[in-house]
């Protein structure tokens, strides 16, 4: 039997280049989903819209991260704006900070806010994430924290959770979930994959007794050996790649 995925026809209303777009950030919608990172109707990955500055794509509000398509994607500005047709709004907890972050950074193509109970868990401790387990280690110095205000509908935070997360590609919202932010798709996932293995190491460590420390150079070394964050280097392209093809095999509707 073939494992080629299924055709679907790209829509005339959308560019090749949107619709490529549209196809990879519904992939990782059904991936999150299959990872068990999804929240009923909640959480949002967002992804800017190619040859369009200042738009991006984000899932309808409404719909389960397995309901998620290419087609059913909204495509809003940095104000909030849903651009063309879309039957669904989109959640304004979400837009809050993917706006900001979108319209004020240039380098954050995609973004990713997850509420998985390991990532939650470590937000709500005082000290946040430990660099005491091998991925862990990847993200020292790559972690910043903003503090709970609540639940983020109110655009002016957005404003903070910028100047919170200064020039780290993951901001752990204190009581709250994790946001990660990436050059690609591929990896802002790679990174949200790293938090929440770290996160669960964590748990499970501090379950059984002390942790066992881990030298800062030994942390330094494993940041730049890492692959994680340089998409000259693929970046978790591969990794994402292989998620995509089990996707398939499941259920390629995402690609409609």
């Amino acid at each position: 039997m073939s494992t080629a995925p299924r055709y679907f026809e790209q829509p005339a209303r959308f560019s090749p280049a949107e619709w490529q777009t549209r196809v990879k950030l519904a992939a990782a919608y059904r991936i999150f989903d299959h990872l068990g990172w999804s929240e009923l109707i909640y959480n949002h990955i967002s992804l800017r819209a190619p040859d369009e500055p200042g738009h991006f794509l984000i899932n309808p509000f409404g719909l389960h991260y397995s309901e998620v398509r290419a087609s059913n994607l909204v495509k809003v500005d940095v104000e909030g704006n849903i651009v063309g047709h879309s039957d669904w709004p989109i959640n304004p907890a979400g837009f809050t900070f993917h706006g900001a972050i979108h319209a004020t950074l240039p380098d954050a193509h995609c973004v990713m806010h997850v509420h998985t109970t390991q990532t939650q868990a470590v937000c709500c401790l005082e000290d946040g994430l430990a660099f005491t387990n091998f991925y862990a280690a990847q993200l020292y110095g790559k972690i910043a924290y903003h503090d709970f205000e609540g639940i983020t509908v109110h655009l002016d935070e957005g404003r903070r959770i910028l100047a919170s997360a200064g020039d780290k590609p993951v901001l752990l919202l204190r009581n709250h979930g994790p946001v990660v932010v990436g050059a690609t798709l591929a990896q802002a996932f790679s990174l949200m994959w790293l938090v929440n293995r770290a996160c669960e190491i964590q748990l499970a460590t501090h379950s059984m007794g002390r942790a066992r420390q881990i030298p800062a150079a030994v942390l330094e070394k494993c940041v730049a050996d890492s692959l994680n964050f340089n998409p000259k280097y693929g970046a978790g392209e591969d990794a994402f790649a292989a998620l995509t093809r089990i996707i398939d095999r499941i259920d390629p509707t995402y690609r409609s």
